[in-house]
């Protein structure tokens, strides 16, 4: 017998390494990463989306705080598909990869170098039970507040408000939740904002 598997339900277990195909600007490292988040399920009776939304934060490999999912751009892919590769890779999730929050320069904490960070939003639809670092990082669902309280890095935080404020404006904009949802699911394909 003989099965047929489509590729996009297919996760590699094991993580890309290496610098060899990693994107460089001006000597910066370009790194891409997503804010996993979901909704609570539940009435809904707050204006503020923060009190409805839930999100993903990961260890740090090397076991000092938390952080949202990131990592190196590689030539053979977009933006976007790069931070939907990292976040299957370091937190186990998949989902509809939202158009950018933004770039950001920060010095790395480890190289004495300056990177570059583009984020994105990624609405989870599926939490995965095997993922390629499961062993190496934890995964934990969090409010924005505690995630804006344990997250290590400035420009993650930056990147987690304009999550809020953009979702909020969206809520805002709408007469009741059934419309917000199915607005939120039209964010943006993967091959758009390359």
């Amino acid at each position: 017998m003989v099965a047929v598997v489509s590729q996009e339900n297919v996760v590699a277990l094991v993580s890309r390494t290496g610098r060899e195909l990693q994107r460089y600007r001006k000597g910066r490292r370009q790194v891409v990463g997503c804010i996993p988040y979901r909704f609570k399920i539940g009435e809904k009776t707050s204006l503020d989306v923060s009190d409805d939304l839930e999100v993903l934060v990961i260890s740090s490999q090397k076991g000092k705080g938390m952080l949202f999912p990131k990592g190196g751009w590689e030539l053979d892919e977009s933006k976007k598909e790069a931070a939907l590769r990292e976040t299957i890779e370091e937190a186990g999730v998949r989902g509809i990869v939202g158009g950018k929050l933004g770039k950001w320069s920060f010095k790395s904490k480890t190289h004495d170098t300056f990177y570059e960070g583009y984020m994105f939003p990624l609405l989870v639809q599926e939490q995965l039970e095997l993922w390629p670092e499961q062993n190496v990082r934890q995964r934990i669902w969090m409010s924005v507040s505690e995630a804006r309280e344990v997250c290590q890095h400035w420009w993650m935080k930056e990147a987690l408000d304009r999550l809020v404020n953009r979702l909020t404006g969206q809520k805002l904009g709408h007469r009741d939740n059934k419309q917000l949802l199915g607005s939120i699911n039209c964010f943006g394909d993967a091959k758009s904002d390359l």
